[in-house]
């Protein structure tokens, strides 16, 4: 059986098309590697590549693109809606066949130390590769974004996991680590950037704090504002879709939205969706309406119709679904 890791880069440019074709060509030109997909953000000025290969071709690939990101990105100019820390924001890597968690953690921590000590950036193990509990998620170690990482890293506890203590403007900070696989999915809401921010707090797992938690488990959220689109967005990260699915966070999401009087527009996958989370998807519809639905292409229909998917451009299932 073929070893295969996936590895899905964010790096902090997505509105120059010279920067982001760049990397993509640095990365998919890599030997042993596939380039699926490329995901830019305007108002987010953050793009999401998604590639897979095996375990020694996916660092390699996930290097190739830093270099590029560090010849060409500049995190002192950077502005956009999506919270981040550095050129290369984060750099996760996730198990797909013949290979264990433990091999993708091995992935994070040889690319994590090659990175910092090739380009001299600081650089920190999350999620499973995590080396200390207050650094188990992104928005912990990214609290503060790039802006408060130059006090941030004069304290102890905040010593990177490889590379100096030193803030590197131009770079920032990245972080690396292994997960299972992440759905990027985001509601449509024809409302403020607060307001769709007053949902996310209500839906995500965190909520408001310890004292008042979210509705939903495995969910990161946050609203934020698309001004190509004239549109707010709450933005989730569903950590575990077999916990909570895509349909479960548009359907609250629109809950609140309703009792609030604000208009709900479709919804958004960025990068790419397992089949499964799909199918799910298509069973809470079909149970939902008493459908009778056994062709898969036509459930998929189902869900890109009621989630809205081809609302803010065609979402093309053959480009856009994993098995």
């Amino acid at each position: 059986m073929s070893r295969i890791i996936e590895c899905v880069p964010n790096f902090s440019e997505g509105q120059n098309k010279d920067v982001i074709e760049a990397i993509a060509n640095a990365i998919g030109s890599t030997e042993g590697v596939s380039l699926l997909d490329v995901d830019p953000g305007i108002s987010t000025n953050r793009t999401v590549y998604t590639f897979v290969g095996t375990p020694d071709t996916v660092v390699e690939g996930a290097l190739n693109g830093a270099r590029v990101a560090y010849q060409l990105i500049d995190m002192t100019r950077h502005t956009g809606e999506h919270p981040r820390m550095g050129a290369l924001d984060v750099c996760p890597f996730v198990p797909v066949r013949g290979v264990s968690m433990e091999d993708c953690v091995a992935c994070a921590k040889e690319f994590g130390e090659r990175l910092a000590g090739e380009l001299g950036v600081p650089v920190y193990l999350y999620a499973e590769a995590a080396t200390e509990e207050h650094r188990l998620t992104l928005p912990q170690i990214r609290s503060g974004e790039y802006e408060g990482f130059s006090d941030k890293l004069l304290k102890p506890e905040w010593k990177p996991d490889f590379g100096p203590a030193d803030f590197v403007p131009t770079w920032g900070a990245t972080a690396t680590g292994a997960r299972k696989f992440l759905i990027a999915y985001n509601v449509n809401l024809l409302s403020t950037k607060e307001q769709a921010h007053r949902i996310a707090l209500n839906i995500r797992e965190q909520g408001r704090g310890p004292e008042e938690p979210g509705k939903l488990k495995c969910v990161q959220a946050i609203g934020w504002y698309l001004e190509e689109a004239n549109m707010a967005q709450l933005s989730s990260n569903l950590t575990d879709f077999e916990v909570t699915g895509m349909h479960t966070v548009f359907e609250e999401a629109s809950e609140e939205a309703s009792e609030l009087n604000w208009a709900v527009c479709g919804s958004q996958i960025v990068g790419l969706v397992p089949l499964k989370a799909i199918l799910m998807a298509a069973d809470y519809y079909m149970k939902k309406e008493n459908l009778f639905i056994l062709e898969e292409d036509q459930k998929i229909r189902l869900v890109v119709d009621r989630l809205g998917l081809n609302s803010l451009g065609s979402f093309n299932p053959k480009e856009r679904i994993i098995e």
